[in-house]
């Protein structure tokens, strides 16, 4: 099948280019909206990232190019109009668990950089500095450790967490027997803020999820408490979070992701006038560690990717069913 890849880096041509055999790849680095639509004229597949528009617009025009499957290579889906693909018969696959530790373990080196200074210390080091002074850290071993959402990357997340030698609190709709066997504690939200010295998010973006971090729920924090998100940007208010920093509810940020990340994550603007006011607030703060959604980004991973994207789109030029597809 001819299949028209957006928003592509270099990683994605490497790892894509050594597993596939069959399907005709063309690479395009723009990202996939309402203007770069005509790209898809003559392809039978699109293949999409976090930052691609897939709205009904852009399912209208995919569907009068022919285009019969929207091939995700990540695991979060809230980019693509669902109702509008299955109402123009347009398949969606996504990759649900490329690999859960790659993100759990980025979230511990947050976790660890913040508090131990690791960053400032290497600077320091650079310019001959070797004072130790406004280094200091503290255990995680006996810390309180709040998980929201215990999915593959949250379960990977608290047994790392429990090794480690953290009481683990969770909370999720849907709890995991295998984790509470094991020592998690699952509880309600609010006992969570309250309790927990270090909160990650490893929820999906959705209507009851977006902001989930908001200027009520940053109240109910413990003191100095740290937060990390290597999940979805808009899980958190960052005005309120911001102003939580300011008044010191919130002691540590670490994030993989940002609510407005689309014009910045991803791209050099290292010679550009960035014009995100919050984005330039957050850089601002001594106790806030920003990567750019670099979580998912291992050899493993994008090994794992790249072979669950081909096998979706194999599946599906053989009118099997999808391995890995998104309903409604």
């Amino acid at each position: 099948m001819k299949v028209a890849f957006f928003s592509t880096k270099p990683y994605d041509k490497t790892y894509f280019n050594a597993h596939n055999q069959t399907q005709n790849i063309v690479y395009f680095e723009t990202r996939l909206n309402e203007n770069t639509c005509n790209l898809t004229s003559g392809f039978d597949v699109v293949c999409v990232f976090v930052n691609d528009h897939i709205n009904r617009q852009v399912i209208k025009l995919l569907h009068q190019h022919g285009i019969k499957l929207i091939a995700l290579r990540c695991a979060g889906f809230n980019n693509v109009d669902l109702e509008a693909a299955d109402e123009y018969g347009i398949k969606v696959s996504r990759v649900p668990a490329y690999s859960p530790e790659a993100v759990a373990e980025h979230a511990l080196a947050l976790i660890l950089t913040l508090n131990r200074k690791t960053h400032k210390a290497y600077n320091r080091v650079k310019e001959c500095n070797f004072s130790l002074t406004n280094l200091v850290g503290f255990n995680v071993h006996n810390k309180t450790i709040g998980v929201i959402g215990t999915g593959k990357i949250g379960q990977a997340f608290c047994k790392i967490m429990k090794a480690l030698g953290c009481d683990v609190l969770a909370y999720d709709p849907y709890p995991n027997q295998a984790l509470e066997n094991s020592g998690v504690n699952y509880v309600e939200l609010d006992h969570l803020f309250r309790r927990s010295d270090i909160i990650s998010l490893h929820c999906p973006l959705t209507e009851q999820t977006k902001h989930i971090i908001n200027e009520n729920s940053l109240k109910e924090l413990k003191p100095n408490c740290m937060l990390i998100n290597t999940s979805r940007g808009a899980l958190i208010d960052t005005e309120a979070v911001i102003k939580g920093l300011k008044e010191k509810q919130v002691g540590y940020l670490g994030i993989d992701v940002y609510e407005q990340e689309e014009k910045l994550f991803f791209e050099d603007l290292s010679e550009h006038i960035i014009d995100d006011d919050l984005i330039l607030r957050l850089i601002g703060f001594p106790n806030v560690l920003i990567t750019s959604h670099q979580a998912f980004l291992t050899e493993e991973a994008l090994n794992e990717i790249s072979k669950s994207v081909l096998s979706d789109i194999s599946q599906f030029e053989e009118n099997q069913e999808l391995i890995n597809p998104v309903e409604i």
